[in-house]
């Protein structure tokens, strides 16, 4: 049953597909409209440890991060830490000044968890965290600037670890009261409220492979109890919403889900298919699609492999019964983070440690030498992967709302940031040319704001359409070129040519 389904959802992706490929120039000729929707929200992103700073001021409780950074900073490329970052916290005028200037429509932000629960329990509730969060959110709406909130961006609270943080189900009642907390104090003027960002990407280096805080190495077993939970804990905040607050609040509830495109050499557009669905279907299928659970070919292959290595039932949780009932349709809208694409081939021969989320995958992911590349080894400007995957999820759940969360470039930290607006240009067009096509994106936001820190990367990465003067106390801003490119298709609603 489950080869006939797959079949039937690769045709319809086939219709997709055919006929396009990656040029490999970083640039997309315009197709329809030429400009953006009036009501269409511009905007930029950024996450509470990688520019707050002020890492145990006023309250605030320790993080995994910050445990991390100060036990382990071999870890981290230039050894560095989020302890000051770009002081977003003690500065937050300085942004204020800058979102105002870019005029920006809304600012994707997280909340720290530690400054609201510094033990990440309710008995631990710091009013000065709360204080902090309501002061933001009261001078962006005040400056017509809409905040778009992040409940979770990958910094747990140190308490929560201690009693196996997102292994174990105990975290799905501590998110859900957390998040009571957040909606109580600002859903009032919060409206678009994002519960995780980008799970794999915390899970799988988290409680898989062991390279991120919290360091556990459960390779292919840690990593999909991760995921099954934030899928619960995300469906129970959900609906906890829906049901306390929806009514006086009116607001909408979604989670950032992150993937590369993907395309094949060779036309396997089977291949391409289940790559999307093992890297976006993980957690998207379980809420946007029709049918719930896990993608069908994840559950079949991951069964399969799991009782070659002698195990009585599958490593991937089931997300059958009321879980599923649950949170299958528990997305307003879907939060997308994307930045590049990869090719995709079949492995000759198994891949990853035995058991492990890549073993399962099983694939091989290359790129071509021709693309433009980032600072970051990972990043290369591929705009036409942007227009088939929104194209793709218009598709394949139901044209569900998408709000673009992050997209954007690195680079050394150049002023004159050419490469940026090369790249930014042609994926916003992708963006409009998908709306042109019928997909339902209402926002989008350029990752980031202004240069942070960038995990294990340090500062080394730069992404800002600011500056940040890091070695100065005042932590000053300054304005890249992009930063002038992205305000003017801001002001005009058109991308101009440049």
């Amino acid at each position: 049953m489950w080869i006939l389904i797959l079949i039937i959802n690769v045709a319809g992706f086939l219709n997709i597909a055919e006929g396009i490929g990656p040029s490999g120039n970083c640039t997309l000729l315009p197709k329809g409209e030429r400009s953006f929707p009036q009501n269409f929200s511009f905007g930029v992103s950024t996450s509470a440890y990688q520019i707050e700073g002020s890492w145990n001021a006023d309250g605030k409780g320790p993080s995994i991060w910050d445990e991390f950074c100060h036990n382990h900073p071999d870890n981290i490329l230039d050894r560095t830490n989020g302890d000051i970052a770009a002081n977003s916290y003690r500065r937050f005028d300085l942004d204020l000044e800058a979102l105002r200037d870019l005029k920006v429509n809304h600012y994707r932000f997280s909340i720290s968890w530690t400054r609201i629960y510094p033990s990440g329990d309710i008995s631990s509730k710091n009013q000065k965290g709360i204080d902090y969060y309501n002061n933001v959110i009261n001078q962006l709406i005040a400056n017509g600037i809409q905040p778009m909130v992040t409940m979770f961006h990958y910094d747990l609270p140190i308490e929560l670890q201690k009693l196996g943080g997102l292994t174990n189900e105990l975290f799905i009642d501590q998110f859900v009261t957390y998040a009571d907390e957040l909606f109580k104090n600002f859903g009032d003027r919060v409206k678009t409220w994002i519960t995780f960002n980008e799970p794999v990407r915390f899970c799988k280096p988290g409680y898989g492979t062991g390279r991120d805080p919290p360091q556990i190495k459960a390779s292919g077993i840690g990593d999909y109890l991760c995921i099954a939970n934030i899928l619960k804990s995300h469906a129970a905040a959900y609906h906890l919403y829906r049901s306390k607050y929806f009514d006086e609040q009116h607001g909408k509830v979604g989670i950032s889900l992150d993937t590369s495109y993907f395309f094949s050499k060779s036309n396997d557009n089977e291949l391409v298919y289940r790559s999307l669905q093992y890297n976006l279907g993980i957690l998207a299928h379980p809420i946007y699609s029709k049918s719930g659970g896990f993608p069908e070919v994840m559950v079949k292959e991951i069964e399969r492999n799991s009782l070659q290595e002698g195990r009585l039932k599958s490593r991937l949780p089931s997300l059958e019964g009321k879980w599923k009932d649950l949170i299958r349709g528990s997305g307003d809208f879907l939060a997308l983070n994307h930045y590049t694409s990869k090719y995709v081939e079949r492995s000759p021969q198994p891949l990853g440690d035995n058991p492990s989320m890549q073993r399962d995958y099983d694939t091989i992911e290359t790129v071509d030498e021709n693309w433009l590349q980032a600072h970051s080894y990972w990043l290369n400007c591929v705009p036409e992967g942007m227009e088939m995957l929104l194209n793709f999820i218009r598709d394949e759940y139901n044209n569900i709302e998408v709000i673009i969360t992050e997209n954007g470039w690195s680079d050394s930290g150049e002023i004159e940031d050419n490469n940026r607006i090369v790249y930014l240009k042609s994926y916003i067009q992708a963006v409009l040319n998908a709306i042109n096509d019928g997909c339902n994106v209402t926002a989008y936001s350029v990752w980031s704001f202004i240069d942070n820190f960038e995990w294990i990367q340090g500062y080394t990465d730069k992404f800002g359409l600011y500056s940040v003067n890091m070695i100065s106390p005042e932590r000053q801003r300054s304005p890249k070129k992009s930063a002038r490119f992205y305000r003017q298709i801001i002001e005009t609603r058109k991308i101009p040519n440049v």
